[in-house]
């Protein structure tokens, strides 16, 4: 969601936020802004609707200078994406504020300080807080207690940044909710919504708990827990290197991304197999007893994630043997649960702070499961902190709002699971170690996909013109059409909807004709004579096939279906080899339709708030 960057330092902060801000662009924004204390005593605030570049001709036009400051990129909530409703947000001369997050009670707020006196210059739902904590230094309290006595009003998700010009060696943060590191210096400290906005300047960092309450000058770092102890976080040396955020020599990250993940995967792998056996302690020391003791499993997702534990499912009661439920995270936590007997807990996110996945794990705390396991990409996250079991993907940073080398190695994840699971329920000895013979291949056999580049990037060129698409899988393939489908509209903007394929008759028929491209994966499995008639029921009705199929399958071009050969794999790792294709098509599409493919219109890297 929204990016914050913060400075308090015995330098010029300007260019360290404009660069926070840079990096965090990722996440998804509509509007920047910054706010230094200057040299005079006094605020200086540059704010722009559109991307950090405008504001960083704003800045060069208009320099501010100051050696203490806050900076925000914005996604809209409340309030329409417009200046006036970007970031930060002033209380009369004296008090700036960015916030990450949605206050449930702004309402109220707003109705009690209009009656106070205040004047309202947004529609935002964060113009409250400043205003209250604007109150409360009226009253004579620290910057420090003011934002401590406001936080205790807010109903909802915040991460904060607050400054007060009357008080220029302090930096005040707060997070309930969403997510806030504190990066150490020499001599400077600075705050982000994650550690890639600081890398430049600092490689140490203390990741906040939620409800953690933060005081930062120049010299040291004070934190209070949620009951108001002032307590000790641990300092976390970060090894992600600055350069891996670089695009390198490519056009986009998600084109790098994509590229990445042979060497993603076999980063994944590695440590994690000996000889032909998965080790279940790569879960946690603890992971043996609870596999066997396991009888079932729940697994917890939103978007690409829940794409991956769908094809998960298949695995696991197909390898493993045990009942296995999927559901959308966002629709978990509001309804009631039978859980089963024994039942792990599993969930699975990119960024460890989706919030309504965490939301998910916390309700699933009261309701009796054997454990919770996380699976993520982010260390230092929420989601990995809270979970009892923690397996950490190592695909690297991930900078395209669509996701693509995180699927496939949450995918190696699940499978890497499955194995270890099914030693205690009915996996033999001889299919685990053909299974892993099949992992250690992955990022050879995803190589040889990546060579079909050229030849996806021409066929993408046949939805220039198109309004929506068809994707077609059955099995645990429908699951990666669902994928397929997503990575299209989000960055080329086509709708784009999936099928399993079996489901044509039940009313996708009507949608076919020749300005409806059908895109079916087929795979050389069983269902392979099923899949075929469902082929040549769209062919039947003028539809245009486009058919990504392993290279053994008995099937010929003709008039109406184009077919891209996929190198010869295996079944039980089909998905991730058929993934690959799909992500280059969408890549390519968007590319000619000239949309913005890291950062695609109205949506966020990290989906932070519900």
């Amino acid at each position: 969601m929204c990016g914050i960057v913060g400075a308090i330092a015995q330098r010029p902060v300007a260019a360290i936020l404009l660069e926070g801000l840079r990096r965090l662009e990722y996440r998804g924004y509509d509007s920047a802004g910054l706010a230094v204390l200057g040299d005079s005593g006094r605020l200086e605030r540059r704010r722009t609707l559109g991307k950090v570049a405008r504001l960083a001709e704003l800045i060069a036009a208009d320099p501010v200078s100051g050696t203490l400051g806050i900076a925000h990129t914005r996604w809209a909530t409340h309030g329409e994406p417009a200046t006036h409703n970007a970031h930060p947000h002033l209380s009369g001369e004296r008090c700036a504020l960015v916030h990450n997050g949605i206050i449930e009670n702004h309402n109220e707020l707003r109705d009690q300080q209009r009656a106070d006196g205040y004047v309202f210059t947004s529609e935002t739902d964060t113009e409250v807080i400043v205003h209250a904590i604007h109150a409360e230094l009226r009253r004579g309290l620290s910057l420090v207690e003011s934002v401590r006595k406001v936080s205790q009003r807010l109903r909802g998700a915040y991460a904060l940044g607050v400054i007060d010009a009357a008080d220029p060696d302090h930096l005040v943060a707060a997070r309930h909710g969403s997510p806030l590191v504190i990066g150490v210096g020499f001599g400077e400290h600075f705050i982000a919504s994650d550690v890639f906005a600081l890398l430049p300047v600092t490689n140490r960092f203390i990741f906040l708990e939620d409800g953690d309450l933060a005081e930062l000058s120049r010299d040291q770092v004070r934190i209070w827990d949620r009951s108001g102890r002032l307590v000790e976080r641990p300092l976390r040396l970060s090894t992600v290197s600055p350069e891996l955020t670089e695009r390198g020599p490519y056009r986009h990250y998600m084109q790098k991304e994509i590229f990445e993940q042979p060497r993603a995967i076999a980063d994944t792998l590695e440590g994690r197999l000996m000889d032909d056996r998965v080790l279940p302690e790569i879960f946690g020391t603890q992971a043996a007893g609870l596999f066997a003791e396991a009888r079932a499993l729940t697994i917890v997702a939103c978007g690409t994630s829940f794409h991956a534990a769908l094809v998960a499912r298949h695995w696991i009661e197909g390898i493993a043997g045990l009942p296995c439920q999927v559901e959308v995270a966002s629709e978990y936590r509001y309804r009631r649960h039978i859980v089963p007997e024994r039942a792990l807990f599993l969930t699975l996110s990119q960024s460890g702070e989706t919030a309504d996945t965490l939301a998910a794990l916390r309700r699933a705390k009261d309701l009796g499961y054997l454990a919770t396991l996380a699976i993520c990409n982010v260390p230092e996250s929420s989601l990995v902190r809270e979970s009892d079991l923690v397996f950490l993907t190592h695909a690297g940073p991930e900078i395209g709002v669509a996701s693509t080398k995180a699927f496939t190695t949450q995918l190696v994840a699940l499978l890497l699971l499955t194995i270890a699971l099914g030693r205690f329920h009915q996996l033999d000895a001889a299919t685990e170690s053909r299974l892993v013979a099949l992992l250690r291949s992955l990022p050879g056999r995803i190589d040889e996909v990546l060579r079909l580049d050229a030849t996806i990037a021409a066929l993408a060129e046949r939805f220039i013109d198109k309004q929506h698409a068809l994707f077609l899988g059955r099995g645990e393939h429908y699951p990666i059409a669902m994928e397929g489908a997503l990575k299209l509209k989000e960055i080329s903007y086509i709708h784009a909807e999936a099928y399993a394929a079996g489901e044509l008759k039940h009313g996708p028929l009507a949608l076919i004709d020749e300005q409806m491209p059908v895109v079916a994966l087929v795979p050389n499995n069983i269902l392979l004579a099923k899949l075929k008639s469902n082929l040549e029921e769209v062919r039947a009705r003028g539809g245009q096939l486009i058919a990504f199929a392993d290279f053994q399958v008995p099937l010929e071009e003709t008039k109406g279906l184009t077919i891209v050969r996929l190198p010869e794999t295996d079944d039980l790792i089909d998905p991730l080899i058929f993934s690959i294709p799909l992500q280059l098509l969408a890549y390519h599409v968007a590319v000619l339709k000239g949309t913005d493919v890291d950062q695609p219109r109205n949506l966020a890297k990290s989906v932070t708030v519900e």
